[in-house]
């Protein structure tokens, strides 16, 4: 029992240990990234403006909310760039655990799922919102003058971001559900309907209710499904042969 317990406590210290040098790396990006905080908001902002009318601005009905705002998006980004050593901390503390075919499938997909969120939210930013917003601006009556709130907008962009990150994770979930030998690549091909109505479900509910923004997320959706059964077919489930058509 002691040595159970030692060996517990030592998972806790190293828990711990890759925790706080995690927070660490974000804290000093962070920091490095906090004299341009307004900038970076204004890269954000940046597809809303280009939909504004010329000379329309953002506003602001907060006291602090000048300040916070771009502080928050600020620690998204730094988030976001310490990323890599954020999970190369959590991989260094599961990995001991593993198999080594565990460890052959787990770092490309831990590897996988990060591009592909993070690929999911430049989609989001560089496509859809310029569209989405574009489409809102021209459908709003001419006696309306758009001016979008600050706080949000951060949290519309927020909600956005996660939705097409967690949207572009379909492949790495098709993946792992044939690994773990719950579906086979036959089965997956049969489901394709239902896919395809979730999809335009999910995206009804996650998105503004407008049919652009709705599209603009069911068909990727749709199209990583599919992606995520053409490489299904070279994985291995678990105790049994590759699958194959």
């Amino acid at each position: 029992m002691s040595g159970q317990e030692d060996t517990f406590i030592s998972h806790l210290v190293e828990l711990r240990d890759r925790l706080l040098r995690a927070v660490v790396a974000v804290v000093v990006v962070f920091a490095c990234l906090l004299p341009w905080a307004g900038d970076i908001y204004d890269i954000l902002a940046h597809p809303m403006m280009q939909a504004l009318p010329e000379g329309t601005r953002m506003i602001a009905t907060g006291v602090v909310t000048p300040f916070f705002v771009p502080m928050k998006v600020t620690l998204m980004v730094a988030f976001v760039v310490a990323l890599p050593f954020v999970l190369y901390q959590a991989w260094c503390f599961i990995a001991p655990g593993l198999y080594a075919h565990e460890k052959r499938l787990g770092l490309p997909l831990v590897v996988g799922s990060t591009v592909l969120f993070l690929a999911g939210m430049a989609f989001c930013y560089f496509f859809v919102f310029g569209t989405v917003f574009r489409f809102i601006t021209q459908f709003a009556p001419k006696s309306i003058t758009p001016a979008p709130d600050i706080e949000q907008y951060l949290s519309f962009v927020m909600s956005m971001f996660l939705a097409f990150g967690i949207t572009f994770e379909v492949p790495v979930f098709v993946i792992v559900l044939v690994k773990l030998g719950v579906v086979n690549v036959a089965k997956l091909k049969e489901a394709r309907p239902y896919v395809i109505v979730g999809a335009f479900v999910v995206a009804a509910v996650v998105t503004p209710p407008d049919v652009v923004s709705q599209l603009m997320l069911a068909i990727p959706m749709c199209l990583l499904y599919e992606l995520g059964i053409f490489l299904a077919r070279f994985v291995t489930a678990r105790g049994s042969e590759p699958v194959s058509d």
